[in-house]
Protein backbone atom coordinates (compact mmCIF):
# COMPACT_ATOMS: atom_id res chain seq x y z
CA UNK A 1 0.00 0.00 0.00
CA UNK A 2 1.23 3.46 -1.12
CA UNK A 3 2.44 5.96 1.44
CA UNK A 4 -0.55 9.04 0.97
CA UNK A 5 2.60 11.26 2.07
CA UNK A 6 5.46 11.62 -0.87
CA UNK A 7 8.79 10.53 0.55
CA UNK A 8 11.87 13.32 0.65
CA UNK A 9 13.22 11.67 -2.12
CA UNK A 10 10.01 12.76 -4.20
CA UNK A 11 9.82 16.28 -3.15
CA UNK A 12 11.01 18.65 -5.85
CA UNK A 13 11.33 21.87 -4.93
CA UNK A 14 8.94 25.00 -6.39
CA UNK A 15 11.75 27.63 -6.83
CA UNK A 16 14.86 26.32 -9.07
CA UNK A 17 17.10 28.95 -7.64
CA UNK A 18 17.98 30.15 -4.67
CA UNK A 19 17.68 33.63 -5.53
CA UNK A 20 14.45 33.67 -6.89
CA UNK A 21 12.91 34.30 -3.40
CA UNK A 22 13.61 36.80 -0.78
CA UNK A 23 14.46 35.26 2.76
CA UNK A 24 12.12 36.42 5.72
CA UNK A 25 15.10 37.90 7.09
CA UNK A 26 16.00 40.03 4.34
CA UNK A 27 12.51 41.59 3.99
CA UNK A 28 11.54 45.08 5.51
CA UNK A 29 9.26 45.49 8.17
CA UNK A 30 6.39 46.71 5.57
CA UNK A 31 6.99 44.06 3.48
CA UNK A 32 7.20 41.34 6.24
CA UNK A 33 3.31 42.78 7.15
CA UNK A 34 2.18 43.30 3.48
CA UNK A 35 3.24 39.37 2.94
CA UNK A 36 1.70 38.56 6.23
CA UNK A 37 -1.54 40.30 5.25
CA UNK A 38 -2.10 39.15 1.98
CA UNK A 39 -1.16 35.55 2.82
CA UNK A 40 -4.75 34.44 4.00
CA UNK A 41 -6.98 32.87 1.91
CA UNK A 42 -9.18 35.31 -0.20
CA UNK A 43 -6.81 38.47 0.77
CA UNK A 44 -6.67 41.22 -1.27
CA UNK A 45 -4.58 44.47 -2.12
CA UNK A 46 -7.00 46.42 -0.07
CA UNK A 47 -6.12 44.32 2.70
CA UNK A 48 -2.93 45.87 3.20
CA UNK A 49 -3.29 49.26 2.97
CA UNK A 50 -1.92 51.20 5.37
CA UNK A 51 -4.08 52.07 8.19
CA UNK A 52 -2.03 54.14 10.47
CA UNK A 53 0.20 57.42 10.04
CA UNK A 54 3.43 57.73 12.30
CA UNK A 55 4.54 61.20 12.17
CA UNK A 56 7.82 62.79 14.74
CA UNK A 57 7.58 66.36 15.80
CA UNK A 58 10.35 67.67 18.79
CA UNK A 59 11.15 64.13 19.93
CA UNK A 60 7.99 62.78 20.29
CA UNK A 61 5.96 60.54 18.30
CA UNK A 62 2.40 60.89 16.99
CA UNK A 63 0.00 57.81 16.17
CA UNK A 64 -3.08 58.74 14.23
CA UNK A 65 -5.72 56.30 12.32
CA UNK A 66 -5.55 57.00 8.23
CA UNK A 67 -8.53 58.74 7.19
CA UNK A 68 -8.53 56.04 4.45
CA UNK A 69 -8.76 52.85 7.01
CA UNK A 70 -11.97 51.01 6.65
CA UNK A 71 -11.58 49.65 10.10
CA UNK A 72 -11.26 52.21 13.04
CA UNK A 73 -11.08 51.55 16.91
CA UNK A 74 -14.17 52.67 19.07
CA UNK A 75 -17.86 52.21 19.58
CA UNK A 76 -18.88 51.39 16.22
CA UNK A 77 -22.54 53.26 17.22
CA UNK A 78 -21.15 56.43 17.75
CA UNK A 79 -20.55 58.67 14.97
CA UNK A 80 -17.19 59.70 14.17
CA UNK A 81 -16.03 63.24 15.14
CA UNK A 82 -14.26 65.39 12.29
CA UNK A 83 -10.62 66.73 13.56
CA UNK A 84 -10.41 70.59 12.77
Amino acid sequence: MASPVPSAGRIVPLVNEPNDVESHDEMTPEQKRRDQLLSAPGAVESDAAPRIEVSRHDGLTRIDIAPSAEVRPGNPYEPVAEDG
